[in-house]
């Protein structure tokens, strides 16, 4: 399977108030998370992330994907080009909130590696992490690293996906609540 991942400049952002079909990405490692009345499915695909959240019968999908990526228009939330840093809250029925935000940031070769080699020290203890094949002009290939905190009452989710080509790292930050 390529690992070769789109250029951080045709990414995009979306939330989905329904389930998406798990055949329209690019699954590399998953997870599954059940604590206080809700669950989660966390996703790495080859351009970003699927967070598929549950609760009393509501559904969220949060997607970072190739903008070339065929996705619904059924049930769309949000809808962002990834770029830049943009912040946005959902209040959904029953009392439960959805906050999230995102960034990107290009850096100096040098800090982009740095970073690169820190995540992959750290985070295999910490959540979900997926190193990417690297092609033949770097030694270290990009990498994806989904991070949660689940408590009784909400769920935060940290995504960091890196970019070798472009030295960007794209994060993103996830706030689903109960009431």
């Amino acid at each position: 399977m390529p690992s070769v991942r789109p250029k951080v400049a045709e990414l995009v952002f979306k939330v989905y108030g329904r389930p998406l079909h798990p055949e329209l990405f690019d699954v590399r490692d998953s997870r599954v998370i059940e604590r206080g009345g809700y669950s989660v499915k966390l996703d790495v695909t080859g351009a970003g992330h699927v967070i598929t959240w549950r609760y009393e019968g509501l559904t969220l999908t949060e997607v970072a994907a190739d903008v070339a990526q065929p996705l619904p228009v059924k049930r769309r939330l949000l809808s962002y080009k990834l770029r830049g840093q943009r912040h946005d809250r959902l209040e959904c029925r029953g009392g439960a909130a959805y906050q999230m935000n995102f960034q990107i940031e290009t850096v100096e070769p040098e800090l982009f590696w740095a970073f690169q080699h820190e995540l992959t020290r750290d985070a295999e203890q910490r959540g979900l992490l997926y190193c990417f094949n690297s092609d033949e002009r770097l030694a270290l290939g990009a990498l994806s690293f989904i991070g949660v905190e689940s408590r009784q009452r909400s769920l935060l989710v940290q995504a960091f996906h890196t970019f070798p080509d472009d030295y960007a790292i794209v994060k993103t930050q996830s706030l689903f609540e109960v009431p």
